[in-house]
């Protein structure tokens, strides 16, 4: 059987990094697709090649790539590594002022939502995988709704850039996908938690870690924030001050994580910060070009990586037949799913909502799931709960970003833009 052999951490890197570029080459100049759903194409169309070969006799190919893979943690090298990085990138350019006017939707969407999504696909699967033979304990499932309910901001910004989404509706989603994914670990930790050690927490412990990792992780985003601001402002050198935004984003990231603080929600307010109140006052025009463009190549570098590592991962997964039936039925649901939480908080607050006819739509189908997601379930313990898990949090993603980012464009030119109907 052929393996790669222990290999660094630059090793790993340089492959990945390579197998990236190589494939973002190929996406741009044969094949024209938004560069992180291409590569994300084409590296599943690679991984199904090694697995086909694998069945015709050449299992060297695919082992390389398991064992490859094996060495390289996903779940460190997003939940640790990029997405810091990733999420101020992406809060770096969200408006303050857009954010507050849509203040109520993208609040019950990333936290009221995420909860009521979480229920309804843990109910739904629960009922649903012992028709097919694969019964789960009803936690699992509701680890399974944790993390599968947050949308993706690395995935909605991506895409949602050059899906020519009306205004409104992209500051709502990427708003939402922005804090959702915080509130989304929180919960996801908590349920973890409550596997290993088997004991149910009280309503107190829940709301006190609650408070203190979503609510510490805002409060901390803030006070780094307002640092990085008063640094930003006391010089005028963009070496040193894109420099500045680099460290405040990895340092900050890490030491929110030590103190047990949400460090994605932390990043999105010092993004937030620094783009808003940091752009406008602290920065010279030669600055903010500068920084623009180096956080622009990160995010754009950073998510084509990601988005390839996704991509290849799918070898890891097994899928039988009913399996592959049960992940069919799993992506209904958590359509469903979402269609009830958008559809719930359009209706109710529809006169306070100011978005456009037929919003619904987009909020709906815009609701993409990605990397972070595939990085939560692999944290869960080894047995065949993750395995079945595993390939329905696939199932859901890939598709997510295959079918409903290439087609959310579409979704989105097909609503009208008159604002005297509400959603």
């Amino acid at each position: 059987m052929a393996s790669a052999t222990s290999l660094t951490i630059l090793e790993i890197s340089a492959i990945f990094l390579s197998i990236t570029a190589l494939l973002t080459y190929v996406n741009h100049r044969f094949i024209g697709l938004p560069t992180t759903i291409g590569v994300m194409v084409i590296s599943i169309v690679l991984s199904i090649g090694a697995i086909f070969l694998g069945f015709l006799g050449f299992e060297q190919l695919i082992d390389y790539e398991v064992s490859l893979l094996e060495q390289l943690d996903f779940t460190e090298v997003l939940l640790d590594g990029m997405l810091s990085m990733l999420l101020f990138a992406g809060a770096l350019h969200v408006n303050v002022g857009d954010l507050k006017r849509y203040k109520l939707p993208i609040g019950i969407l990333a936290g009221l939502g995420t909860i009521v999504s979480a229920m309804l696909i843990a109910t739904a699967i629960y009922v649903m995988l012992p028709l097919f033979g694969f019964g789960l304990p009803f936690l699992w499932c509701l680890l399974f709704g944790a993390l599968i309910s947050p949308t993706d901001p690395i995935a909605v910004m991506g895409i949602l850039s050059s899906a020519g989404a009306p205004k409104s509706i992209e500051t709502v989603i990427a708003g939402e996908s922005l804090f959702n994914d915080g509130i989304g670990v929180v919960i996801f930790v908590l349920l973890l938690g409550i596997l290993s050690s088997g004991d149910i927490p009280t309503v107190n412990y829940v709301a006190h870690t609650l408070a203190v990792e979503a609510g510490g992780g805002v409060i901390f985003g803030l006070v780094l924030g307002a640092i990085l601001y008063y640094l930003l402002k006391s010089i005028d050198s963009y070496q040193e001050e894109v420099l500045l935004t680099l460290a405040g984003v990895i340092g900050g990231y890490a030491l929110a994580s030590h103190w047990h603080l949400s460090g994605p929600l932390a990043m999105v307010m010092v993004g937030l910060m620094v783009g808003n109140r940091g752009r406008e006052l602290a920065m010279s025009d030669r600055t903010r070009h500068y920084i623009d463009l180096f956080w622009e190549l990160i995010d754009e570098i950073l998510n084509a990586i990601l988005f390839v590592l996704i991509g290849l991962e799918v070898v890891m997964i097994a899928y039988s037949g009913n399996l592959f039936i049960a992940s069919g039925l799993t992506i209904v649901i958590a359509l469903v799913a979402r269609f009830i939480v958008v559809g719930m908080t359009t209706k109710t607050f529809h006169r306070q909502l100011d978005l456009p006819t037929g919003a619904w739509k987009v909020l709906t189908w815009g609701g993409l799931r990605g990397g972070i997601s595939v990085a939560l379930v692999l944290q869960l313990p080894i047995g065949t709960e993750r395995d079945i898990l595993l390939a329905l949090t696939y199932a859901v993603v890939i598709f997510s970003i295959l079918v409903q980012g290439l087609s959310v464009g579409k979704v989105a030119k097909s609503i009208r833009t008159d604002k005297t109907t509400k959603v």
